[in-house]
C-alpha cells in the first residue's frame, strides 16, 4: 500500500499526465474551425484530487476567439508544455527520492 505522501505524487503527476493531453488535443485543434481551448484549473482540482474528486475540463477563460470561433493560442499552449514538463521533472524527482528511501530501509532490514 502506498503511504499518503506517494499517493499524493500519484494523484499530482495523474493531473500532470491529464493536462498534457488536453494541451496536446487543443495544439493538434489550433486550426479547427470553432474548436475552443479546454483546459483544468491546475491548483484547483489537485486540491480537489487530493479529496478523492475527479478533474473538471474547462473551457479556458479570457482567449480571444478568431472570426472562425477557434481560439487557440499556440503560445499559451507551448507554454503550457513547458510549465508541464517543469511539474513532471519535479514530481518525478520527489517519486524517486521516496522510492530510494523504501530501498533503503528494505536494505537496512536485511542487513540488521
Amino acid at each position: 500500500m502506498l503511504d499518503p505522501a506517494s499517493r499524493d505524487i500519484e494523484r499530482y503527476m495523474d493531473l500532470v499526465a491529464m493536462r498534457q493531453k488536453l494541451v496536446a488535443a487543443n495544439i493538434a485543434n489550433a486550426h479547427t474551425p470553432g474548436y475552443k481551448t479546454r483546459d483544468i484549473d491546475f491548483q484547483f482540482e489537485y486540491q480537489a484530487a487530493l479529496e478523492g474528486s475527479k478533474p473538471d475540463v474547462i473551457e479556458a477563460p479570457g482567449l480571444k476567439s478568431r472570426n472562425d470561433g477557434n481560439n487557440v493560442s499556440l503560445d499559451r499552449e507551448l507554454r503550457l508544455l513547458a510549465e508541464n514538463a517543469i511539474r513532471f521533472n519535479a514530481a518525478s524527482s520527489f517519486w524517486k527520492g521516496e522510492y530510494r528511501q523504501i530501498k533503503s530501509a528494505i536494505q537496512e532490514g536485511k542487513n540488521g
